[in-house]
């Protein structure tokens, strides 16, 4: 793609450029820098509304800081294209979340202007005030800028950092972004509070309860997509010493009449129409497979139409976990507790004590968030918890913020937990009808992946699996596969690629990663020479781990082979690139048995 930049824009290769033009131009940067976001984003699909909402305070905080050398850090990272694209990536901005390309997110090692690696919600004030005690230490002088917005302010850790913030007399300043909602519409009493006092307050200096009470000296609300007001602002609280709060009200999907209008869709459109706004139309005549999240929405409605007890929760994700629907229709049973995953596993288990089936869905990269809550308040405590954990594998081009990569390992230690993988999108049904029929024995983990399942003729009735037994797929000579979940298609594909040339393996879904289903691996074991385990979990502390140590314990001596996510972190890039750099997609797995038959 040809660089689409505007007259100024080509010529900022860093902010040393942008601090060399007068105020009036920089206006006309702004036009020009979310017209080349919409460029871009429009055929290379990103996080748009968060990053055009902020443009100008983007443009305003590089104008009056000395970035690099001042820190400034962005809470939620989406929200940086605008600052990826002044500080060096112009030129680069094409290559947004390809593999080989820049990230989508900030990330220490690809630019110095990028403070602080800020893939999930919550950390940047934590770090910034980290950063300015250690320049306090160390003699320095510098400041410390930390942005928060797009919901990051619900999460715990704002408030514990905010905590010491205001006792510590750093020199921090931060930018309170709010634009009223984060991926979905805000939820909680917080948002209205910011908005109450919004309405009550004009000026630079204004009085906020919450935010005294913390010993933080309050400036705002501005208008953060009104240039010059911006501007005066930031120049008066750089001035201050101490720690010091802006409140700045922007819009997001500023400047892109359907962004604004469906803040929610827009927030990452995929491709869209850089006129008009429109999304891509799917062939009505076409039935395609559906996205895994929407299986898990609809059976929920459905269980919670069988069972009264049924309730589902969600850390601020409810369009994305395919929850909407079920909160439409039951908005007593449908929680949406912002961004806090903790509290979010803390409150399913304080659900769970009386009776209800707490149903906690939860992106697997996030629930890392809440570790301790699982094993201290669900797991020691025996409660029934239902976890659905979306997102589980290799999520794509959001990278190695939001792989989903160690549920598997991090869960298989935690006693008196369930832990399964369903390979199909009726599996995942039928899990799921499992786990509500699974009250008042033990916490059960689900995960599944991003993406679409397998078949467009999903919604059958449910049918009774068995916890901990796994199934037997096909039979086979000398070797066998053994997959959990959504890579046991890979498996599959890969199989019958190799049928046609009379190599017969067998292949087993082992569905429950714990408990294991001991019957089915003593007799695997026995009856072939070389084992292959496939799973889209890291390597170290996953199925084939479990495996290994079953192998181990009783004494069998079948050579395994292990295929998943290496002992590192994996880039960004589409899917199924993922799986072959990993060597666990259809390709890898019939190149390997291919060698190994023939060996």
């Amino acid at each position: 793609m040809t660089s689409s930049a505007g007259k100024l824009l080509s010529d900022i290769n860093s902010p040393s450029d942008l601090r060399k033009l007068s105020t009036e131009q920089l206006s006309i940067l702004s036009d020009e820098l979310r017209s080349f976001i919409l460029d871009v984003v429009s055929a290379n699909p990103g996080h748009l509304g968060a990053s055009l909402g902020v443009v100008e305070l983007t443009v305003a905080l590089h104008y009056v800081f000395n970035t690099p050398v001042d820190k400034l850090i962005w809470d939620v990272g989406h929200q940086a294209y605008g600052h990826k694209i002044l500080t060096g990536r112009r030129d680069l901005f094409h290559t947004l979340r390809k593999s080989g390309g820049i990230s989508g997110f900030p990330v220490i090692s690809e630019s110095e202007f990028d403070a602080f690696g800020t893939g999930h919600a919550s950390t940047a004030l934590s770090a910034a005030l980290g950063m300015a005690i250690a320049a306090r230490f160390k003699g320095l002088k510098r400041q410390h800028i930390a942005v928060v917005g797009d919901g990051a302010i619900t999460g715990g850790m704002f408030f514990e950092a905010l905590n010491q913030a205001g006792d510590s007399q750093a020199d921090l300043l931060i930018i309170l972004n709010d634009n009223g909602i984060s991926i979905d519409h805000s939820s909680g009493a917080l948002k209205d509070y910011l908005i109450r006092q919004a309405g009550k307050q004009s000026g630079t200096a204004f009085s906020n309860p919450l935010f005294e009470a913390f010993n933080i000296q309050c400036n705002g609300p501005v208008d953060g997509n009104n240039l010059s007001e911006i501007l005066q602002a930031l120049e008066a609280v750089k001035a201050m010493k101490g720690v010091r709060l802006l409140h700045v009200l922007t819009t997001k999907g500023k400047g892109f009449e359907k962004a604004e209008r469906d803040q929610v869709r827009y927030h990452a459109p995929g491709t869209f129409d850089r006129t008009t706004g429109d999304l891509p139309k799917s062939d009505s005549n076409t039935k395609e497979a559906p996205l895994y999240s929407e299986v898990f929405g609809q059976t929920m409605l459905e269980l919670a139409r069988m069972n009264p007890s049924v309730v589902a929760i969600t850390p601020a994700m409810p369009t994305g976990s395919n929850l909407l629907p079920m909160m439409k229709l039951y908005p007593e049973r449908t929680f949406d507790v912002g961004i806090a995953e903790q509290h979010a596993v803390t409150f399913a288990a304080g659900l769970a004590t009386d009776g209800l089936i707490p149903f906690c869905t939860i992106y697997s990269t996030f629930l890392q968030r809440a570790y301790d809550q699982i094993i201290h308040d669900v797991a020691l405590q025996k409660l029934p918890v239902v976890f659905c954990i979306d997102r589980a594998g290799l999520v794509g081009e959001d990278g190695a913020t939001h792989h989903g990569a160690f549920d598997l390992a991090y869960l298989r230690c935690i006693p008196n937990l369930v832990i399964t993988a369903p390979m199909n999108e009726c599996e995942l049904r039928n899990l799921m009808f499992l786990a509500q029929q699974h009250t008042g024995l033990l916490p059960m983990a689900i995960r599944y992946p991003r993406g679409k399942a397998t078949t467009p003729d999903w919604q059958l009735p449910f049918e009774t699996i068995e916890a901990g037994r796994g199934r037997k797929l096909r039979a086979g000579e000398k070797i066998a596969v053994v997959s959990l979940g959504h890579p046991g298609n890979f498996v599959a594909e890969a199989l019958d690629s190799l049928q046609t040339d009379d190599i017969c393996v067998a292949h087993i879904d082992l569905r429950f990663l714990k408990p294991l289903d001991v019957a089915l691996l003593h007799e695997t074991f026995s009856a072939y020479e070389m084992i292959i385990t496939v799973e889209d979990g890291v390597i170290n502390g996953g199925m084939g781990s479990a495996l290994a140590e079953f192998a181990a314990d009783h004494q069998y001596k079948s050579r395994l082979i292990r295929l998943g996510i290496p002992d590192s972190f994996i880039h960004h890039g589409k899917p199924e690139e993922l799986y072959a750099d990993c060597g666990f997609d259809a390709r890898s797995i019939e190149i390997l048995i291919r060698k190994l038959w023939n060996s």
